[in-house]
C-alpha cells in the first residue's frame, strides 16, 4: 500500500485522457503527467536526492505541485508540503525540525524562504521560476529539461516508509510534525474514494489548500480513479465559477467561509453555478450553519457533504453522506452533522473517564479515534506522540473536539475543547451558539468566543460581520438569539467588525481571537 498505487493506475488505465488542467488552462493527460512525474524524480535524484530525504513543498495550487508531490515518493524520499501564509522564521524552524534536504519553492513563495537561507540544513533550492528569485535556485523547468525519465529507479518502499510530513499549525507551541505513512495515505485515500464517490466522470477544482493534509488525500483519489485535477493557484470566487463552467467541474472541497464567498458573488454576479454537469462541494474544519446548507443547496443547486477529521488523522474519519437517512429524517437534520466513522476507522466520544457518553445527543464527550489512516507519531517528538495516544482512552488518538452522539451513532461537534466556553460552571458550545445567529438574515459572519466576566468566570461574546447595508445592533443580535436558545448561551457582548482573522484552509483563528478580546474585556 504506497502513494505510488494511485499514480501508476492514472497513468496505465487513463493515459490518453487529459488528467491535469493548469491555472493557464494548459492540458495535460495522464500519459503527459506521468512523464513530467519522472522527469521531476530524475532532477531530484540528479541533485542528490536519496530514499528517506526530507523534500519541502512549497507551492499554491498548481500542477507543478501535484507532479513534484509524486516525484518526490517515487525516490522513497519524504515530502514536507508547507503552508505558504507561514512567515520566515516558521520556516526556519520546519526546516530544521525536519532536516530538509532540499526545497522546491513556487517564485511567489521563494524569496521567504531566501531570507533564512543560511540558516537551514537544505542544500538544494530549486523555484519555478528561478529567473523571478533573488538568490542562488536550480530552475524547475530547466531541470525537468535536462532529465532523463528512464533513468529513474524506484527503491523499495515498504507501506510503513514515511510518506509526508504535515506540520500542525503550532497554536499551542512549536508546529509538530505529523508522520504520516505510505499504509495512512493508502488507506485514508481508499476510504475517502469510496464516501465521496469521485469517479472517472469527475473533475475536482482545486479550491483547498494543496499543502494542508496533502489536500485532503485528493492528489491521490483523483488520480487513482482517472479524474481530471483542475488547478486554482488561489481561490476566488469569480474565478472558481469560472472553471466550474470552462471545465464542468463536480466537485470541490472548502470550509464554510469558502460556501459564503462563492455565496456572496453569486448573489452579486450574473454567473451560473454549474457546467453541464451537477456539483457537490465537500466541507468541513468547522460545523457549516444550516443556513449555509440551506442557501448552496436551494440557491446553487449543489449537493453539500459534511466531512470531518484533523491533521493527524489522514483528515477524514466522519461523514454525514448518508442518502438513505437524509431522504428518510431530512437533509438538515444529517447534513449539519458530522456524522457516522468512515470505514475501517474506529470512533468513540468519551467521558473523563473514558466512558462512552450516552447516545442522548446531549452528554458531550472528547472524540476518540483508531484506524489506519491515524498518523504514524509525531516526527522528533516521542513526548507529544505519547500524550496524543493517551489520557482519556489508552492506546486512542484524542482529538480535542467535543461532541455529542445519538442513537444513530452519528456525532455532532459542539466544540473544540479550548473553545468551549464555561459560564458560572455551565458548558456553553460556542458553534451552538454561531449557528443560531447564522439564521439572522443581516448576519454576513460570526464568532462566539469566551472572554472574562467578574460574576460568571466567562460569558459569551459574539463578533459580527454584518451583511451589506444591515443597521444591526448589539440589543437586536441578543434578542435575536434569546429567542432560540437557552438564555445562559446567548452572548452578553457583541462587537461588529469588518472581517474574522482565517487559516489559510478557511477556519476562524480563535485563539487569536480570544487573546485579544480578553485583554481588552479584563
Amino acid at each position: 500500500m504506497t502513494t505510488l498505487d494511485f499514480l501508476d493506475r492514472g497513468v496505465d488505465v487513463y493515459g490518453n485522457e487529459v488528467g491535469v488542467i493548469a491555472h493557464d488552462g494548459t492540458e495535460y493527460t495522464y500519459a503527459e503527467f506521468g512523464q513530467r512525474v519522472d522527469r521531476a524524480a530524475a532532477a531530484l535524484s540528479d541533485l542528490g536526492i536519496e530514499q528517506g530525504d526530507r523534500v519541502a513543498l512549497l507551492s499554491p495550487n498548481t500542477h507543478w505541485f501535484l507532479e513534484t508531490l509524486f516525484a518526490i515518493n517515487v525516490l522513497g524520499a519524504v515530502s514536507v508540503p508547507l503552508n505558504y501564509r507561514l512567515i520566515a522564521a516558521d520556516y526556519e524552524y520546519i526546516l530544521g525540525d525536519c532536516g530538509a534536504r532540499a526545497v522546491v519553492a513556487d517564485h511567489e513563495y521563494a524569496e521567504t524562504v531566501e531570507e533564512i537561507r543560511d540558516a537551514v540544513p537544505v542544500e538544494t533550492f530549486v523555484a519555478n521560476s528561478a529567473d523571478r528569485v533573488d538568490g542562488e535556485w536550480r530552475d524547475y523547468e530547466s531541470l525537468l529539461e535536462d532529465a532523463d525519465p528512464a533513468a529513474v529507479e524506484r527503491p523499495g518502499i515498504s507501506e510503513d516508509d514515511p510518506a509526508t510530513i504535515n506540520y500542525t499549525s503550532g497554536t499551542t507551541g512549536d508546529p509538530k510534525g505529523v508522520v504520516r505513512t505510505h499504509r495512512t495515505e493508502h488507506w485514508h485515500a481508499l476510504i475517502s474514494t469510496h464516501h465521496t464517490e469521485v469517479t472517472d466522470d469527475d473533475a475536482y477544482l482545486w479550491t483547498l489548500p494543496m499543502f494542508h493534509v496533502n489536500g485532503w488525500g485528493y492528489p491521490y483519489i483523483v488520480t487513482g480513479v482517472g479524474g481530471t485535477h483542475v488547478c486554482q493557484r488561489h481561490f476566488d470566487a469569480g474565478g472558481a465559477f469560472e472553471r466550474i463552467q470552462d471545465h464542468n467541474v463536480t466537485y470541490l472541497c472548502g470550509a464554510p467561509t469558502v460556501l459564503d464567498r462563492m455565496l456572496n458573488h453569486y448573489e452579486t454576479h450574473d454567473v451560473a453555478a454549474t457546467g453541464d454537469k451537477p456539483v457537490r462541494i465537500a466541507t468541513a474544519a468547522s460545523p457549516p450553519p444550516e443556513a449555509t446548507i440551506r442557501t448552496v443547496e436551494d440557491e446553487l443547486g449543489w449537493n453539500i457533504l459534511h466531512v470531518y477529521g484533523l491533521t493527524e488523522t489522514g483528515p477524514l474519519i466522519t461523514t454525514s453522506n448518508s442518502p438513505r437517512r437524509i431522504a428518510s429524517e431530512g437533509r438538515f437534520t444529517i447534513k449539519t452533522r458530522q456524522g457516522h466513522a468512515m470505514v475501517g476507522t474506529e470512533l468513540r466520544v468519551v467521558d473523563e473517564d473514558g466512558e462512552d457518553v450516552p447516545a442522548d445527543d446531549e452528554t458531550m464527550g472528547e472524540i476518540v479515534v483508531r484506524g489506519n489512516q491515524v498518523m504514524d507519531r509525531y516526527w522528533n517528538k516521542p513526548e507529544q506522540t505519547r500524550e496524543a495516544f493517551s489520557g482519556r482512552a489508552e492506546g486512542w488518538f484524542h482529538t480535542g473536539d467535543f461532541a455529542t452522539v445519538d442513537d444513530r451513532r452519528m456525532i455532532s461537534i459542539k466544540d473544540r475543547k479550548k473553545d468551549v466556553i464555561i459560564s458560572g460552571g455551565e458548558n456553553i458550545s460556542s458553534v451552538e451558539v454561531e449557528d443560531a445567529l447564522y439564521n439572522h438574515p443581516d448576519i454576513e459572519r460570526v464568532a462566539v468566543i469566551g472572554v472574562p466576566h467578574e460574576k460568571w468566570g466567562e460569558t459569551p461574546k459574539a463578533l459580527v460581520v454584518p451583511a451589506a447595508g444591515a443597521d444591526l445592533t448589539e440589543d437586536a443580535v441578543v434578542a435575536f438569539a434569546r429567542d432560540t436558545l437557552a438564555h445562559f448561551k446567548c452572548p452578553t457582548v457583541v462587537e461588529f467588525v469588518d472581517d474574522l482573522p482565517e487559516t489559510s484552509t478557511g477556519k476562524i483563528r480563535k485563539v487569536e481571537l480570544r487573546e485579544s478580546h480578553a485583554a481588552s474585556a479584563e
